[in-house]
């Protein structure tokens, strides 16, 4: 009975200072950063190093867990009514552990400084002749990039090296440059049931309740260099979706590895193009002609692979992710990862001059 009467007040505390610190950072301008280079990076190194050790995503498995526990409470409360408020306190409970940890090692990081400004990249509104310009460069990249590779009887670009250590190396090598995502990398791990990934339309994701950078292991392979860097990403506290696009472009380029230059100049070529789809049709007919047969073989079987997942379940998650993403300062949500391009089109200015 006494556990049952403190209930209340460690639910309300869980949620009290996860609210807490979430309004802080979002109201009190350096907060965030102070936060990310002091404190975060302690969870990273313990958290994040003990849960790297095992072989499987751990967050995975604690989901998995969960449901049993919740489905075996369920019958319990069933056989003994009186039951019911103490399950309920106990659902409670671990949704305010949950959302802590949240905070702790994902909601602060969303108000730190974006890492365009960190790495002093100027991003401005760009002309569609920017636009041409930078997709005409991409497809000459990905043209290149895909005679490199390594290919099945089918043609589709395969990887042929460790995903999770060329995925780390490449981070660290990026790490050099910038010093904001140099230290410690965990493991990236593929889901082991990766279809739950596929049905909601999800190339990976990170776990801030264990500090895991999952990815899914079913989709087309050049997916998923690109995939392991944008995870592995939000581990150094930079949560927006177009940076993590953007820094993994960069990670990818940084690899000795074929297959992770080639993800990531493809990943590239389709954001911009994507956008250069709904500017010019007209040119990005021009681009897409000059595009190399081998690369046209992966983007058909890519979405060949996607098209098997088109749903309600899909449609669910694209709207369930537009939310999280709007509630947590990314106001054009899941349109987000396309303002990748952005920083795309100003570090292709850079490097021009």
């Amino acid at each position: 009975m006494k556990a049952l009467k403190k209930a209340p007040v460690q639910i309300f505390l869980l949620f009290f200072v996860s609210f807490l610190f979430l309004w802080i950072s979002r109201t009190f301008t350096g907060f965030a950063d102070w936060y990310v280079k002091t404190t975060y990076p302690t969870w990273l190194n313990t958290i994040g190093r003990i849960f790297s050790i095992v072989p499987f995503s751990v967050a995975e498995i604690g989901i998995y867990i969960l449901v049993v526990l919740f489905i075996v409470g369920v019958v319990r409360c069933l056989l003994t009514a009186q039951r019911w408020v103490s399950f309920g306190y106990q659902i409670l409970r671990v949704l305010g552990i949950l959302f802590l940890l949240f905070v702790f090692n994902c909601g602060i990081n969303y108000s730190r400084t974006p890492f365009s400004q960190e790495s002093q990249l100027l991003v401005e509104e760009y002309n569609l002749e920017q636009l041409k310009a930078l997709s005409a460069s991409l497809t000459e990249d990905v043209n290149y990039w895909s005679t490199q590779v390594e290919r099945d009887a089918e043609g589709l670009a395969i990887i042929n090296c460790d995903i999770s250590s060329a995925g780390i190396k490449a981070m660290g090598s990026l790490g050099d440059k910038y010093e904001v995502l140099s230290g410690f990398y965990s493991n990236p791990k593929p889901v082991l049931n990766s279809s739950i990934l596929s049905y909601q339309h999800l190339t990976g994701i990170y776990s801030p309740f264990t500090i895991e950078a999952n990815y899914n292991n079913d989709m087309t392979a050049y997916n998923i260099p690109f995939t392991v860097c944008h995870e592995l990403s939000h581990l150094k506290g930079f949560m927006w979706e177009d940076e993590a696009n953007y820094i993994a472009y960069l990670a990818c380029m940084e690899s000795d590895e074929a297959i992770f230059n080639y993800s990531g100049v493809l990943l590239a070529w389709i954001y911009s193009t994507n956008e250069l789809y709904a500017a010019d049709y007209e040119a990005f007919v021009t681009v897409r002609a000059d595009l190399a047969q081998e690369v046209g073989i992966d983007l058909a079987a890519n979405t060949s692979f996607w098209n098997r997942y088109e749903g309600r379940i899909s449609e669910l998650s694209e709207t369930v992710n537009d939310v999280y993403l709007k509630s947590n300062n990314q106001p054009e949500g899941i349109k987000s990862y396309d303002r990748m391009v952005s920083l795309l089109i100003a570090n292709y200015q850079n490097e021009g001059e």
